[in-house]
């Protein structure tokens, strides 16, 4: 292959090793929703020339010389970051959404201030005020949750905390909620209690783009998001947040944050965000959501229990706990016959986080490879045939041909 000629040349070890990723990748149903496959056009960007320009600062307010380029590149993704989710200011810098997330606290937080978040436990993601994290180490955090008798937030719980703590900041969104976020409900709560709103919709972001999900943007103040997930561009971060608070929020990411950025990937981004405006990104969103609901139901009637009872998104959780099965075991095995998930903690788990009783998973990946609906029906059939027959490697080895056979049917990087 053209692609491994020069690597080849000058490194057969990394040659070998990138070889064994693109054939696992070819040959593994991936299901861990934040993950998804870039197109060759994304893969270019973020492996050209830019890769060696510095260039600190911002378009026509740089340190270094020789960035005209650069300043076309990244005003090309700030443009199109701002018309794809209609917002007032953009920062294409950030190295990841957790970095971008630190910029935005950094720019308009202070040490201990007080802020609410999703618990990690319930869905929310370590940044949103973990106390191992950055976030709850800095700040003081308290965790807002779902309800017990349906997994779904508890927003009339989220509006008594706030009037009672009194935070400066509410953050929302999530890593594993697989039900509809009510960005609206939130941005009164806010209002009423006189904080800001920063939404991180870093799952959810294609889904907002094609407006399959309710926008943040009407609502919150400051946006975060990842640029792969949903979105499926290059590994990194964006914020984007109303013209007040611009200044703040450039200056927390450069020179508060970091240094030179990463031009290379600032270009994939810039070809994420154009392919995110086309029609054809639209139909995709919608195929991620039915595809996600149709394994999320097939696994139903094979009789699992999912969290809330179903999906609105790209993703559910898998409750274990009725078939005594730990989410270790079920990554473990799910692994052996080449379908990747990871394994999660649920809302109000018995178990603990190395071993929980979930494993989460998506359909970004394999949606994005061409499969529909009656795929999914396969999926489920020979994720419920795994975890019916963990010890029986016969079974398992028989399941394994099955769904590396499905893969080539939808092949990636030919």
């Amino acid at each position: 292959m053209d692609y491994f000629n020069e690597i080849e040349k000058v490194d057969g070890q990394v040659a070998d090793i990138l070889k064994d990723e693109i054939h696992r990748q070819q040959n593994v149903l991936e299901l861990i929703p934040s993950e998804n496959i870039v197109t060759n056009a994304v893969l270019q960007a973020m492996g050209s020339v830019f890769t060696n320009k510095y260039s600190e600062g911002y378009p026509n307010k740089r340190y270094y010389g020789g960035n005209q380029f650069v300043d076309l590149v990244e005003q090309l993704a700030i443009d199109r970051a701002k018309h794809l989710f209609n917002a007032e200011h953009a920062n294409v810098q950030p190295h990841s959404g957790s970095s971008a997330n630190m910029a935005v606290y950094n720019a308009l937080l202070n040490p201990n201030d007080c802020v609410l978040g999703m618990s990690l436990s319930d869905g929310g993601h370590l940044t949103h005020g973990h106390s191992v994290n950055f976030s709850g180490r800095t700040y003081k955090f308290f965790g807002y949750g779902v309800k017990e008798s349906d997994c779904t937030i508890d927003y009339d719980n989220l509006e008594k905390l706030a009037k009672l703590v009194k935070p400066k900041m509410i953050v929302c969104g999530a890593s594993a909620y697989s039900r509809e976020i009510d960005f609206k409900r939130i941005g009164e709560i806010c209002k009423e209690a006189g904080c800001l709103m920063m939404a991180d919709i870093s799952h959810i972001s294609g889904l907002v783009i094609a407006k399959i999900h309710q926008s943040p943007f009407p609502y919150a103040d400051i946006v975060t998001t990842t640029t792969h997930k949903t979105l499926a561009g290059p590994r990194g971060g964006i914020i984007l947040c109303k013209k007040e608070y611009s200044s703040a929020i450039d200056k927390a990411v450069f020179p508060g944050m970091q240094g030179g950025p990463l031009e290379n990937i600032i270009a994939a981004k810039a070809v994420a965000f154009y392919q995110a405006s086309k029609p054809e990104f639209i139909e995709y969103q919608k195929n991620i959501v039915i595809n996600s609901k149709k394994l999320a139901n097939e696994l139903i009637e094979k009789g699992y229990k999912i969290v809330s009872g179903g999906t609105d998104n790209h993703l559910f959780l898998l409750d274990l706990s009725s078939i005594e099965m730990g989410g270790k075991t079920a990554e473990d095995n799910l692994d052996k016959v080449n379908i990747t998930v990871n394994k999660n903690m649920i809302p109000f788990d018995k178990r603990k986080p190395t071993d929980p009783s979930g494993i989460r998973m998506g359909t970004p990946t394999i949606t994005s490879r061409g499969m529909k609906e009656k795929e999914m029906v396969k999926v489920a059939q020979y994720i419920d045939s795994t975890l019916r027959n963990i010890g029986n490697e016969a079974e398992l080895s028989k399941i394994k041909l099955n769904v590396e056979e499905l893969c080539k049917e939808f092949p990636i990087y030919q």
